[in-house]
């Protein structure tokens, strides 16, 4: 009996259709993904960070699938204004002039960053990490092959003609008679939809990314950026392209437009186009002007494990809306707890503990026939378009049932979770999970000991001493959790 789930035809929502779409690639055997990533001018926002999630979640059904992935994820460095409807000023320099820093020196500490938030949220590694500022004289090269016929000048550069491709916006589904309506207004452009290649520096001044060029000394335009690295990494066409649903009204657009150009076709450079709809917090703390906006940091200063964040994107399907509060985000924590004690009893059942902490592999399980329901089921949920909030139910299913084998739930269960990325299979959960509040001054230590001290008068029914404990760790910020049926004695509040 092989333990490989029964197979589902993928099935993938593409945006630029419309419709769900049996995932066929280009290449047989393989998958390859390109993701728009951040542009580095500051620290990204949680829900920023729903998007690699989302991204991350495709690229591990696609290896649970059976495909050999290459994904791509760029990294904006230059290029991207304080408008993403292609006006204003360029966000980098913008934050450069207010740090009195170089660029560079920004774009490093908010890249560190972003990867410091990619690592907490356990989202894998990419095949590339690309950063624009490594490709402009291929992106010089490109708007040279389509200049001619697509493009034209004015004093702020090269401008691409968005009437010379067929079916401009698209993707959109937004085109009226007058063109995108947020494209901003440059005087002497031929259509409102038009955007800029390349961008002059004005005369007079003088920044701290620019580059020669046909057009003049200046910079890439940020549309320009991702259609000449996924074509140099992933080659044209390619499978899958990635990107926040607000991408979806000009940037991609723009993307596509440039592609069919540069390929003299109808191609739009990827088959199909996946965007993840957007994070909704009322508070108004997802703005980046708003100071101590909502970032993955913060989730940790108040003691949520970041991992919790990721499960809470899991239980909503990446095309709908979710909203963010604190009380859903702790639900959230409080199931990742439960789903981590529950493989630890299941692990303890089979007497088998993960070596050195690390997950458990072991080949000579073989899953039989019942168990296999639960992966065929996980599979069909995964492979209907990521639908990962009922695969979660399955998994929560599998580890609850008795009567299964312990041995053939956790090899299982670790499997499905190499799809969710909950890290399921650390070693003591408990210790793992537990972060430390920033506001927090008693130390883990102390806590213990304290718990120790009270344990000990509560045997030997010294209940006045059990309770001036109990008291002294609640003013301390500490909750104590008698009882707790999953196993934590205690935990800081924020």
């Amino acid at each position: 009996m092989t333990d490989a789930p029964a197979p589902t035809p993928l099935k993938l929502f593409n945006s630029l259709t419309r419709q769900l779409e049996e995932f066929q690639p280009v290449h047989p055997g393989e998958a390859r993904v390109y993701s728009c990533g951040p542009t580095v001018y500051n620290y990204p926002h949680i829900g920023n960070m729903r998007a690699y999630v989302f991204a991350d979640t495709l690229g591990r059904t696609l290896s649970f699938k059976g495909y050999q992935l290459t994904h791509v994820i760029n990294i904006t460095d230059v290029g991207h204004l304080t408008d993403d409807a292609d006006a204003g000023e360029d966000k980098m320099e913008k934050m450069a002039a207010e740090k009195a820093q170089s660029i560079w020196d920004i774009a490093r500490h908010y890249t560190e960053a972003y990867w410091a938030d990619v690592k907490a949220l356990n989202i894998r590694q990419p095949a590339h990490w690309s950063i624009a500022t490594d490709y402009v004289p291929q992106m010089i090269e490109f708007a040279k092959a389509i200049a001619d016929k697509h493009c034209y000048e004015l004093d702020g550069g090269l401008y691409f003609d968005t009437s010379t491709v067929a079916h401009y916006g698209a993707l959109a589904r937004a085109k009226t008679e007058d063109g995108e309506g947020r494209i901003g207004e440059v005087e002497g452009k031929r259509h409102a939809a038009d955007f800029a290649i390349w961008r002059k520096t004005p005369a007079g001044e003088t920044r701290q990314m620019e580059w020669d060029s046909p057009w003049g000394r200046g910079a890439p335009g940020w549309h320009l950026e991702c259609s000449v690295m996924s074509e140099a990494l992933l080659g044209f066409p390619f499978d899958i392209h990635t990107g926040g649903i607000d991408h979806r009204e000009i940037h991609h657009p723009n993307e596509i437009a440039q592609n069919q150009a540069h390929s003299c076709s109808d191609a739009s450079g990827a088959r199909v186009w996946m965007h993840n709809n957007f994070l909704i917090e009322r508070s108004g703390k997802m703005s980046k002007s708003s100071g101590e906006f909502l970032r993955v940091q913060l989730l940790i200063d108040k003691g949520y494990h970041p991992l919790a964040y990721r499960l809470m994107c899991l239980q909503a399907h990446y095309r709908s809306e979710l909203e963010f509060s604190w009380e859903g985000l702790g639900a959230a924590f409080t199931r990742l707890k439960r789903l981590n004690l529950a493989v630890k009893n299941a692990q303890i059942q089979m007497h088998v503990q993960a070596p050195n902490g690390g997950p458990i592999s072991d080949e000579q399980v073989v899953i039989g026939p019942e168990v296999q329901q639960f992966l065929a089921r996980f599979d069909a949920s995964v492979s209907n378009d990521l639908n990962t909030a009922t695969a979660l139910v399955t998994l929560e299913e599998l580890l609850s049932n008795k009567k299964l084998d312990p041995r053939q739930v956790v090899r299982a269960a670790h499997k499905m979770d190499e799809v969710l990325g909950l890290e399921l299979f650390w070693g003591s959960a408990q210790r793992v999970l537990r972060i430390r509040p920033k506001s927090a001054t008693i130390t883990e230590a102390e806590i213990e000991a304290a718990l120790t001290r009270r344990k000990e008068a509560r045997a030997a029914k010294d209940f006045a001493t059990s309770d001036q404990l109990r008291d002294e760790l609640i003013a301390a910020g500490v909750e104590v959790m008698d009882g707790d049926p999953l196993g934590w004695d205690w935990r800081l509040e924020a």
